[in-house]
């Protein structure tokens, strides 16, 4: 890391207008708590599916250390994902966690024991709790900053609109008249597995960060992202 820096990059990024760049990397990234949201209430809502005869016949303890294995991956995968945001990049890490999440919410619906489900559930989690750091620090390194705070607070805001969707759909495919007890909850979980698939299309197009970039003395790269999100925001360097 280069020990000091001249630039004018900050500045431009934060002086820049709002516009459908903005939208499109607060679209892209921010979906992470709508996620998050269907996943906690998916979670909640299969819990009496599970513990059917007919499905992975848990108990109300398994429930339990089901849903603390997903708290503990959050957790586990904050810290771990953090530090290597700061060292390989924020759009590495926001592919990886996002992957992460996919394989193992897919993994989910394929469990066949309390081990297995707590593992998967434990690697969600991971992948949840990556996200966050991931994103967090892409979101307040990309938007300008006079609306950091109204854009910070409407993202984590969005975590009701996935309560609100998971616990809607869970009406329908846990319904026994349309799905079997041991078929609705993994039907759940792969529709969460779905959705991060069609995620990734849209982080396609989002840069990494300059200000990243900027500390590790990759100016010129830099440069050349602020350019054309400048470009793209219709705003030009003064």
């Amino acid at each position: 890391m280069p020990a000091s820096i001249t630039t004018d990059l900050p500045a431009r990024l934060d002086r820049l207008p709002w516009s459908r760049f903005h939208t499109l990397v607060v679209a892209a990234l921010g979906i992470t708590w709508i996620l998050d949201g269907i996943e906690v209430t998916l979670a909640g809502a299969v819990a009496g599916a599970l513990k059917s005869e007919r499905s992975l016949h848990f108990s109300n303890a398994n429930v339990g250390f089901a849903a603390s294995a997903y708290l503990a991956g959050a957790v586990a995968g904050a810290l771990l994902f953090g530090w290597l945001t700061d060292r390989l990049g924020r759009r590495k890490l926001f592919f990886v966690t996002l992957l992460l999440y996919i394989a193992a919410t897919a993994a989910t619906a394929l469990s066949w024991d309390l081990a297995s489900f707590a593992f998967f559930r434990f690697l969600t989690g991971a992948g949840i709790g990556g996200e966050y750091t991931a994103i967090n620090s892409t979101i307040q390194e990309l938007t300008p900053a006079r609306v950091r705070g109204r854009t910070d607070l409407a993202i984590n805001g969005s975590f009701w609109i996935g309560a609100a969707a998971g616990a809607a759909g869970s009406i329908v495919l846990l319904d026994p008249a349309l799905l079997g007890p041991d078929l609705g909850w993994r039907v759940c979980f792969g529709i969460g597995a779905v959705l991060g698939l069609a995620i990734i299309g849209l982080r396609v197009f989002v840069p990494e960060s300059p200000r990243w970039l900027m500390l590790r003395g990759r100016l010129d790269e830099a440069e050349a992202i602020v350019a054309d999100i400048e470009r793209r925001a219709g705003s030009m360097p003064r």
